[in-house]
């Protein structure tokens, strides 16, 4: 018989709304259900979490690393497992380890990891985002232009074996290096395809949606802006329904008015979801590191190479959600789906992940009254307790 368990004296937030005076359900690594204090079964091994806040687990769509590695760095299964932990520390129940511009060696390696990942459950390890190398050399931001290149065939055919072993991929690709044909074949294939490091226009970007882009990864960085006579890659983003967009909201990538107008400007059923772009500064106190041969700064909150360019960020999805409430005026409730929900939406992989509903994995962060981080449940297992 399995063992159920009931978290109880904490508010619930499932996704949708807030719950008083329930309990948490939890059965074989999955929610069973919200009930009354007065109808939890006597079988039920009790949690106990007076003035405690339930949310559902965040879901990070774009990680470069955590723990002091880097995808680039290192491709194996322990460095998967050092990234999902360390990220598990701010509430990411599942992420995307993501790999930036590389070798194809390095591509295949990482792909190989992933695979072996998936194969051994790393708790919160859920697939791979490659961003790269098929973007423009003019919105390249931090990625080694010596790496950029055109989309092949063998390109195709790697990305689309790649998706048999995993149950999430995700690629970043530009339309100056990839066609909207092939974006068709490897949508069609199961991958989600991101546009992103591009300086292609409205009317492109439109046109790549069409083909089977869903996605557009973080929305106004290393992209063509919205101006008066050309909207770009963020006017189509705001206009284009289907598109999904992911956002660093750190302060520094993206100003909060800006957020705040892209959130009114959106239209839907795609939404915007908060990324981290997080590198592997996360946990740690290091002050640089090396990509592709370049030295990382960090330094007040930011990472730059030496010329001052935005090399990834550096916070966490917890301080992500705070700072869309706190500077942006976010309600939390919409806070926190941008965290979880919405990515989830994007992924297509909602009606398991993002929130907290009978059948859902049992993915969830306990945060403190004041939102402070107190623990981190992976399929109903304690991965992390402050």
């Amino acid at each position: 018989m399995s063992i159920v368990k009931a978290y109880t004296g904490a508010r619930i937030f499932d996704g949708e709304r807030f719950h008083e005076d329930k309990a948490l359900m939890v059965e074989s690594g999955r929610v069973s259900g919200l009930v009354p204090p007065s109808q939890v079964p006597d079988h039920a091994v009790i949690e106990p979490l007076s003035d405690a806040l339930i949310v559902p687990g965040f879901i990070d769509l774009q990680v470069n690393g955590g723990g002091g590695v880097m995808l680039n760095d290192e491709q194996s299964v322990e460095a998967i497992t050092r990234i999902c932990s360390a990220h598990a520390r701010f509430g990411t129940t599942a992420l995307l380890p993501t790999l930036i511009t590389d070798r194809v060696d390095i591509t295949d390696a990482a792909i190989a990891a992933g695979k072996a990942a998936r194969a051994v459950g790393v708790p919160g390890f859920l697939g791979l985002h490659l961003e790269g190398p098929h973007l423009s050399i003019i919105r390249k931001g931090a990625h080694d232009p010596q790496l950029i290149r055109p989309m092949d065939l063998s390109d195709l055919d790697r990305l689309i074996a790649a998706k048999a072993g995993l149950d999430v991929l995700l690629t970043t690709v530009a339309p100056e290096n990839v066609s909207a044909e092939q974006v068709e074949i490897l949508a069609r294939a199961g991958l989600l395809i991101s546009l992103g490091h591009t300086d292609s226009k409205a009317e492109t970007a439109s046109l790549y949606a069409a083909h089977g882009a869903r996605l557009v990864t973080h929305l106004f960085n290393a992209m063509s802006q919205l101006g008066n006579r050309e909207p770009g890659v963020v006017g189509a983003t705001l206009t284009e329904g289907s598109l999904f967009a992911g956002l660093i909201a750190d302060g520094f990538h993206v100003h909060p008015r800006s957020i705040a107008v892209a959130l009114s400007a959106k239209r839907g059923p795609g939404r915007i979801f908060l990324v981290t772009d997080a590198m592997s500064t996360i946990g740690t106190d290091m002050t640089r590191f090396m990509l592709n041969g370049r030295e990382i700064r960090r330094e007040g909150g930011r990472l730059t190479l030496a010329d001052g360019t935005l090399a990834g960020a550096d916070i966490d999805m917890l301080s992500s959600v705070l700072f869309m409430k706190d500077v942006v005026g976010v309600e939390l409730s919409e806070a926190l789906r941008m965290a979880s929900l919405y990515p989830a939406e994007a992924a297509r992989i909602a009606s398991r992940k993002g929130a907290l509903r009978p059948g859902m994995d049992a993915d969830f962060v306990v945060l403190s009254e004041t939102l402070a981080m107190q623990a981190t449940y992976i399929g109903g297992s304690c991965v992390y307790r402050a």
